[in-house]
């Protein structure tokens, strides 16, 4: 699997990864920030953004294809950040190849299972016919409007033009909505990283909960749990400041 990336800056290597239905575009604003003193790789993760499409969905899958990227790209060490369900490839990732893990930073997201409670929006997802779509603002207006105006317009960044007659979706809608369940997986309990490690949480999100922390320290002794004020699930958008100072501190930058 060849995953698509976008290169930013030199230095030490620093991989960022997006969660589910997000890519790498998502991470463009930051990337560019922090390439000012690493070589910044935003990476899309199989199923989603520019890199292939499969039918084949896991994170043991996921991690091996971040492998063959280091491999490809020649680069023995790096950094690896996630957020969300590129936070689980990274903690799993982190787990598997030590070796190949200098720090690993993991955004709002434990080695816990969750339940799957994305259904609303796949269903807005599946129900949404493309075919009447012929820009993004057809597709708000069709969009189920249950959906926060928030979570539409992420969704909404990844259509585009498949060919000259039609839109569709970057992310691979069939695959991730078959293979849900998978997504929130919780990592195997004898897994563990004895290296330097940093969740940073939201402080209006529940993905990481107080009592989570006795369990992350399990898999990962040398974890760090920082709190970002004001910030959901997708703290690195909306407390970006916070969250850019933060890793800054903990990369020692």
């Amino acid at each position: 699997m060849k995953l698509f990336s976008q290169i930013h800056g030199e230095g030490e290597v620093l991989i960022i990864m997006h969660g589910l239905f997000g890519m790498s575009d998502n991470w463009q604003s930051l990337g560019k920030k922090w390439a000012e003193k690493f070589e910044v790789h935003l990476l899309d993760l199989r199923n989603h953004g520019r890199s292939p499409h499969s039918e084949d969905f896991s994170y043991e899958l996921m991690a091996d294809d971040l492998l063959e990227y280091l491999d490809d790209h020649g680069i023995d060490q790096a950094t690896i950040l996630g957020h969300s369900m590129g936070g689980k490839v990274a903690m799993l990732f982190a787990v598997l190849n030590p070796e190949r893990t200098k720090r690993l930073l993991v955004a709002d997201i434990a080695p816990k299972p969750y339940k799957p409670h994305h259904q609303e929006i796949i269903a807005a997802l599946e129900g949404l016919d493309l075919s009447k779509v012929e820009k993004r603002s057809d597709a708000n207006e069709l969009f189920e409007p249950s959906l926060p105006t928030g979570v539409r317009q992420f969704l909404l960044k990844n259509l585009h033009w498949a060919d000259k007659n039609r839109m569709d979706w970057r992310f691979n809608l069939p695959v991730i909505a078959r293979e849900i369940k998978k997504v929130g997986e919780a990592l195997a309990p004898n897994a563990y990283y004895d290296g330097p490690t940093l969740f940073l949480r939201g402080g209006e999100s529940w993905y990481i909960q107080d009592e989570d922390l006795d369990l992350i320290l399990e898999h990962y002794p040398q974890a760090k749990l920082v709190t970002i004020k004001n910030a959901g699930h997708w703290l690195h958008a909306e407390q970006p400041k916070a969250f850019f100072d933060e890793v800054n501190t903990f990369l020692g930058a």
